[in-house]
């Protein structure tokens, strides 16, 4: 059995930009307000974090930045995966020097790989770290489909720790538990099945709705954990209008959104990303203030 790096709620956090760089000021009050509101682990630089829009510097200081300001109060998970396997080597021992407790892994996208390539990708980038590691399979962005055999394979790794599945097959979900059993841990990549997934042996969720309501995502996790399958459950089927906002368009662009109506000075998006539709900005201002989070 592998110890799970955190179990609940992991924040796939936002990053705030100036017009020169990443906005530490505010970065250090999101990461602040986030661990006040009972988020259990920090997933930085992912895509929620636009990193693949930063530079290699403005990459590593954030990862420095989150593994100083959250000080061992809780997990952080840096996100260093990449389409080039030499590349995401030398990125993920940059965050285990930095004091990363783990690493999200995105499977190579544009130039793809075969099945036995994505077993040698993220075998050779555990092989070069000393920190467990946490794959990441969605395919809807990368055109890369991991599969359960694919899993099994990567599971006797022992720092390949646990998945993200944002497939959105909850059956895949099933499948990839009965192939790996206890050796492979397995989070929600999507807001919308975070109790469905627990309910067939999810350790928790890497989530975009937590970066605006981290105290519920918190507590639906805490809750199933609890054996309050149905309070857990509430809390999901309440926050659908909002999780149905936060994905509206792709993502970040509605959370970043959504933040900067709550106060947060997020700063831009970075291109090719733009600005929300002005159709989609009234149902999200609506389940913000739905749920307390807006005036």
């Amino acid at each position: 059995m592998k110890e799970p790096i955190f179990t609940g709620a992991g924040v796939a956090i936002i990053t705030p930009f100036t017009e020169d760089g990443v906005n530490f000021e505010e970065f250090g009050r999101i990461i602040e307000d986030q661990i006040a509101g009972g988020t259990d682990a920090i997933v930085v630089t992912g895509t929620t974090g636009e990193a693949a829009a930063m530079s290699d510097a403005e990459h590593k200081e954030a990862i420095k930045f989150v593994v100083e300001t959250v000080g061992g109060r809780i997990p952080v998970i840096a996100g260093t995966g990449s389409n080039d396997t030499n590349y995401a080597i030398q990125l993920s021992q940059y965050a285990e020097k930095a004091g990363a407790n783990g690493l999200l892994l995105v499977t190579p996208y544009y130039n793809k790989c075969t099945q036995g390539g994505l077993v040698k990708h993220f075998s050779k980038i555990a092989d070069n770290v000393n920190i467990p590691s946490i794959v990441y399979n969605v395919p809807s962005r990368t055109g890369v489909n991991i599969l359960p055999a694919t899993y099994a394979r990567l599971a006797e790794h022992p720092r390949i720790n646990a998945t993200k599945e944002a497939s959105g097959n909850l059956a895949a979900v099933a499948r990839i538990r009965k192939a790996c059993g206890d050796s492979l841990n397995v989070y929600s990549g999507n807001d919308d099945e975070i109790v469905p997934i627990l309910s067939v042996g999810g350790k928790g969720v890497i989530s975009v709705l937590s970066n605006v309501a981290p105290k519920a995502t918190h507590d639906m996790c805490r809750l199933y954990f609890e054996g309050k399958v149905e309070e857990a459950a509430k809390i999901q089927i309440d926050y659908m209008d909002l999780i149905e906002a936060l994905f509206s368009e792709v993502n970040p662009i509605p959370v970043k959104t959504a933040m900067r109506l709550m106060g947060y000075k997020t700063g831009h998006l970075r291109m090719p990303l733009s600005e929300l539709e002005p159709e989609h900005l009234e149902p999200l201002q609506k389940a913000l203030k739905s749920h307390g989070l807006l005036q």
